[in-house]
């Protein structure tokens, strides 16, 4: 059963923009409702996305387990999914309690792929996380703790690497990686040190490629390059920084 996209269309959403890759589930918090000590007693609301094999008595499977953890249902609504021809994705606008809401996403785990979660007025994950949910920023600030989590090699490079027994390299890299380690959200963005080599390697690139802009290059990128080489330093003797560029 087909059942339209209004809902999000009423809200400047789409199903698409709700879909993460690898089954990344993005989350929200807000405001506590309920009981304070535990959250096992708080009802919130949640919306949720989960995609079934597009085949008769599915949807009834999965929604017997809301009716099953007493799990109340605002909204639902279907739409043929557009990664697999042989699956529907089920979007649903719910009501319930932490702990009913836990064991549901459990439960459809089984029979089901969750595309999508997110908590619309509960601060229920806070301090934990629901098995599978990843962590995701709530906050500008938090977006410093993103730093940590991304995979850099610094000065330790795979013995494979093209750049491992060049000690020069690893210095820079390093450089590179402290720079960014050690910034700050709302702090100016670090004006970094280039070296004259680098700097003759950024002419070379540069003054190249200005040949070829005019033939190479789109019209939007022809139109703002001249405020480029105006305001932010774009110039063959010098590699433009990015607090230049962003101001």
């Amino acid at each position: 059963m087909m059942i339209g996209n209004k809902y999000w269309a009423k809200r400047g959403m789409s199903l698409d923009s709700a879909l993460l890759e690898g089954n990344q589930i993005s989350k929200k918090c807000g405001e506590k409702k309920g009981d304070k000590e535990n959250g096992k007693n708080e009802v919130s609301r949640a919306t949720l996305t989960f995609a079934l094999k597009n085949e008769v008595g599915g949807l009834v499977k999965a929604l017997q387990i809301f009716q099953e953890k007493h799990i109340s249902l605002v909204h639902i609504e279907s739409r043929r999914s557009k990664r697999r021809d042989s699956e529907v994705e089920i979007f649903v606008d719910c009501s319930s309690t932490k702990e009913d809401f836990n064991e549901l996403i459990q439960l459809l785990k089984a029979q089901a792929n969750i595309v999508s979660l997110n908590l619309l007025t509960s601060n229920w994950m806070e301090e934990e996380e629901l098995s599978g949910v990843l962590w995701f920023p709530k906050k500008i600030s938090e977006l410093d703790k993103s730093s940590q989590r991304v995979l850099m090699y610094g000065s330790d490079l795979d013995a494979d690497h093209p750049g491992f027994k060049d000690n020069i390299y690893r210095r820079r890299r390093k450089y590179f990686v402290d720079v960014a380690m050690n910034y700050k959200i709302g702090q100016p963005i670090p004006r970094v040190e280039y070296t004259e080599e680098e700097i003759r390697t950024w002419g070379m690139v540069f003054r190249e490629l200005t040949k070829l802009y005019p033939t190479h290059a789109c019209r939007e990128y022809l139109k703002n390059f001249p405020l480029l080489t105006k305001h932010c330093g774009y110039r063959a003797d010098n590699i433009p920084q990015l607090e230049d560029v962003s101001v």
